[in-house]
């Protein structure tokens, strides 16, 4: 079968792999559909996940449609699905407590064990989801990085009288953005990217729009960070109302922050990592099956797997927003 395979970073290549034959008892077989290139699969890419191991098979955003079933799986061959690429063990003190997402025996496909870019994989049933028969592929390969914002969403509260800042307008920012939008919060979305900005003016035009230094302090009632750098982590302590939310979904490196503000004016501060599955994901579902969600704007292009390099040379520019691979096009060519 053919997959990506990259030996280290910078080094990687559409090649023929192994052929996956065995299956344990819970194991499914997925052939893929299309698979979503992630922030994350840049940073393995590019060599800057310090706990990424190579060689690997990169990659962990998936649709897919079951293709084979070991001796005990619940599913049946035919079956559309996605996948968590975030394993879990079930023993640790975090898992038994409920927070999975933060299991200290946790690996990530495509990081540090092998991951989804290929033809056929083979996973254990209790990472994967089934999905309803009338939900696009295309939305459907979504849910995974979806899942991300609808967890950091219930960690404050929001309705229609909420402002809500959002920080960075890439996939994950656009995600905050659409739900906010679509809940009715008052939004504003803020990047230094002149195309990002441009993106999230034609898609939501309700959503007010700024540039870092044109937003005014203590003007939101909730701040998301999702930029993932030091000058938006730091600004975001400036622009929050007292006694308001700021959830870091961005994983900068470090911030300094002014601890006095921060009690004084009560603020509360969330981190927020991945999501609980599969809760998280069944609530993506529902979304993502009301017409009125709109996450079009989102998808920038779907891109064969035999033109790999295009697609990850968009990925890197940072000039678009969500880079699809298409791996049906390529089964049937």
């Amino acid at each position: 079968m053919l997959g990506l395979y990259l030996k280290n970073p910078g080094e990687l290549e559409l090649k023929e792999l192994p052929s996956l034959i065995f299956l344990k008892e819970d194991d499914v077989k997925i052939k893929l559909i299309y698979g979503g290139i992630c922030g994350s699969d840049i940073g393995v890419y590019k060599g800057k996940l310090g706990h990424a191991k190579y060689p690997l098979v990169p990659g962990h955003e998936l649709v897919g449609e079951i293709i084979e079933v070991g001796e005990k799986v619940p599913f049946t061959v035919g079956t559309r699905v996605v996948v968590t690429p975030n394993t879990f063990c079930d023993e640790c003190e975090n898992c038994l407590n409920g927070r999975k997402n933060i299991c200290i025996n946790k690996k990530s496909l495509g990081v540090n064990i092998s991951g989804i870019f290929a033809e056929e994989i083979i996973i254990s049933s209790k990472f994967v989801l089934p999905i309803p028969e009338i939900l696009p592929s295309e939305k459907a390969v979504l849910i995974e990085p979806f899942a991300v914002i609808v967890h950091a969403f219930q960690k404050f509260n929001i309705s229609k009288d909420t402002s809500i800042c959002v920080i960075g307008c890439g996939t994950e920012g656009m995600f905050s953005i659409a739900l906010a939008n679509y809940i009715g919060a008052q939004v504003t979305a803020v990047d230094i990217n002149e195309k990002k900005i441009e993106k999230v003016r034609n898609a939501f035009p309700g959503v007010k729009i700024a540039r870092p230094q044109e937003v005014q302090k203590a003007a939101f009632n909730v701040v998301i960070e999702a930029a993932g750098a030091r000058a938006s982590a730091e600004q975001a302590l400036n622009i929050i109302k007292p006694g308001g939310t700021i959830v870091y979904i961005g994983l900068a490196p470090e911030a300094t922050f002014p601890v006095t503000q921060i009690v004084r004016n009560e603020i509360t501060i969330k981190g927020s990592i991945i999501y609980s599955f599969p809760e998280d994901f069944e609530k993506c579902v529902e979304y993502l099956m009301d017409e009125d969600f709109d996450v079009k704007p989102i998808v920038s292009n779907i891109i064969p797997l035999r033109n790999f390099e295009r697609a990850y040379a968009d990925a890197i520019s940072g000039q678009y927003g969500k880079i699809l691979i298409d791996f049906k096009e390529k089964q049937n060519s």
